[in-house]
């Protein structure tokens, strides 16, 4: 027996709520980041701690660790450039998952588990697209085409897996920079 297919109505709200919901976080995570806002260190601040986690330039990588969340989630609330805008998110927050993920999982202890989600739910919306109660939906999709959610998902471990070797490198290089200053140090 077949079962009855889920209401349209249903599926819109739930579908929106979640890309509307998704996008409004980023929205308010990203403008502390760059505004300084909802306690947050702007981007002078954001700057600093991003160059100290091996972000280099640290204040370059604060604006653009902002603007792909504030600008992402901006985008999403609004359902335009969903790809795109799912992408950058995903890929933003699946970094700070990375910086997160030597304290666990759980967010109490520090761990990943807040941007772990965060770019789950953004990598969702790259998959489903904006949904039928968006400006992708009222300009044709112009800009959430099949092909653009494929690149656009395909590009979330690259662009990630780039920035995350970055900072890697970054960090090793302070540490052997740490090494060498405390050998000298002592030979004095």
């Amino acid at each position: 027996m077949q079962q009855p297919a889920r209401p349209v109505i249903a599926n819109t709200i739930a579908h929106t709520l979640l890309r509307v919901g998704v996008g409004g976080v980023l929205v308010a995570h990203g403008s502390q980041k760059l505004f300084g806002w909802f306690g947050g260190s702007g981007v002078e601040g954001t700057g600093q701690a991003m160059h100290a986690m091996g972000f280099r330039p640290g204040r370059r990588n604060a604006v653009l660790a902002g603007w792909g969340e504030a600008g992402a989630g901006a985008a999403l609330i609004l359902g335009l450039a969903t790809p795109a805008a799912g992408a950058s998110a995903a890929t933003a927050m699946g970094v700070a998952a990375a910086v997160h993920a030597p304290n666990g999982f759980f967010a109490t202890e520090g761990g990943m588990e807040y941007p772990a989600l965060l770019s789950l739910a953004a990598t969702c919306t790259v998959i489903a697209g904006s949904g039928p109660a968006s400006l992708d939906a009222a300009t044709g999709h112009v800009f959430d085409k099949p092909w653009m959610r494929a690149v656009a998902l395909g590009s979330i471990p690259v662009v990630a897996g780039i920035q995350i070797l970055g900072r890697r490198k970054a960090l090793r290089a302070d540490a052997l920079r740490a090494q060498e200053q405390a050998a000298g140090n002592t030979e004095s």
